[in-house]
C-alpha cells in the first residue's frame, strides 16, 4: 500500500452564512446546503481545489489535506 495525501475542503459550520455561494463554483458539485442551515462538503467528491475557499465571502471554507492508505488497485481509505 501506498500513502497519499488528499486535499479537501472544510466548512467552520457556526460560522456559515449559508450563502451558496461555494455551490456556484465547486467543479464537482461536492458541496450542499441541507436545509439552508450550513455548506456540508462531500468528501468522496471532493478534489480540494479551494475554488469554494477563494469564493467564501464569510472565509470559513479552508482546504485541509489528510493522509491517506492507497492499495494496489487505486482504491483509497483515510486512515
Amino acid at each position: 500500500m501506498n500513502k497519499k495525501m488528499k486535499r479537501f475542503a472544510s466548512v467552520d459550520q457556526s460560522l456559515c452564512v449559508a450563502c451558496g455561494c461555494c455551490i456556484k463554483v465547486c467543479p464537482k458539485g461536492a458541496i450542499s446546503v441541507p436545509k439552508g442551515i450550513y455548506a456540508v462538503v462531500d468528501m468522496e467528491k471532493c478534489i480540494g481545489c479551494g475554488l469554494c475557499a477563494k469564493e467564501c465571502p464569510a472565509s470559513v471554507i479552508e482546504i485541509k489535506k489528510e493522509e491517506i492508505m492507497m492499495k494496489n488497485d487505486g482504491v483509497g481509505g483515510a486512515i
